[in-house]
């Protein structure tokens, strides 16, 4: 008998209603972009979208229970997006763009921390490498070039198209992963970072150029990753670029209930 497909959930990306707009514009929308879900969906993987509940929709917070997702799923993926607001980590924004979305921030914490408290994995893409430090007392650099000393380019008009590299040392679960490696080439485009270290997460990756931080896991028995990149824009065989199907492969293990 084959085995049931994996079942994996995915945070929602939140468009808030526009002032004075009409059509989709006025509405809240959630949603995903295509390529995360496709690279999760590579391994015969089940993606579903957990939305948020918000103030303005028909369903009342009390009657959904972000804990009932956990029993269903097997393990979680947040995706990337708008900035954590500052006030997460007791700062104000030093800037008016810089504010990010909270309620996206406490339906994402609430979300991770569902997830940890049934032990279901949980992997955190660029905003979700950064929600997991916030959520587990860490901070972060509002804006990386204004902030950070001597930072290398991590904002660019390339978008997907532009990559740098990472390295990471023979301690880290990385280096499990690509036992003959040491760096690699990856699509990391932000403006925020950490900047201390939640409680509980090791450095797994840093940034060959400045030594800013690029990946964390949360040190123990449960699975938690988080990464700085977008490995969803790093195409089968690209040349220059991390091959990240280990992780994936890694995460789905730890979904399973097995040891990775």
């Amino acid at each position: 008998m084959s085995r049931r497909p994996l079942r994996i959930g995915l945070s929602a990306r939140i468009y808030h209603p526009q002032a004075g707009a009409t059509g989709l514009q006025s509405k809240s929308l959630q949603y995903l972009e295509q390529s995360v879900a496709h690279w999760v969906m590579s391994r015969e993987v089940m993606v579903f979208m957990i939305p948020s509940v918000s103030g303005d929709g028909m369903v009342h917070r009390s009657s959904i229970r972000l804990s009932d997702y956990p029993q269903y799923l097997d393990g979680l993926v947040l995706q990337g997006g708008a900035d954590i607001s500052p006030q997460c980590y007791g700062e104000e924004p030093l800037q008016p763009d810089w504010s990010g979305d909270r309620l996206r921030d406490a339906y994402e914490m609430e979300l991770l921390h569902e997830f940890m408290e049934a032990k279901k994995p949980v992997l955190g893409i660029c905003r979700g490498l950064q929600l997991i430090n916030v959520a587990l007392g860490g901070t972060l650099y509002q804006d990386v070039a204004t902030q950070f000393e001597d930072a290398a380019v991590h904002v660019h008009a390339d978008y997907d198209r532009y990559s740098h590299e990472i390295v990471w040392d023979e301690s880290s679960g990385l280096a499990k992963l690509y036992p003959e490696q040491r760096a690699g080439g990856v699509v990391s485009i932000h403006h925020q970072a950490i900047r201390t270290l939640g409680k509980g997460l090791g450095v797994e990756a840093r940034s060959a150029g400045d030594g800013l931080i690029e990946a964390v896991r949360l040190e123990g028995r449960q699975y938690v990753l988080g990464l700085q990149w977008h490995p969803e824009f790093h195409p089968p065989g690209a040349p220059g670029l991390l091959d990240c199907t280990p992780i994936l492969d890694e995460f789905l293990v730890a979904a399973r209930g097995r040891r990775w």
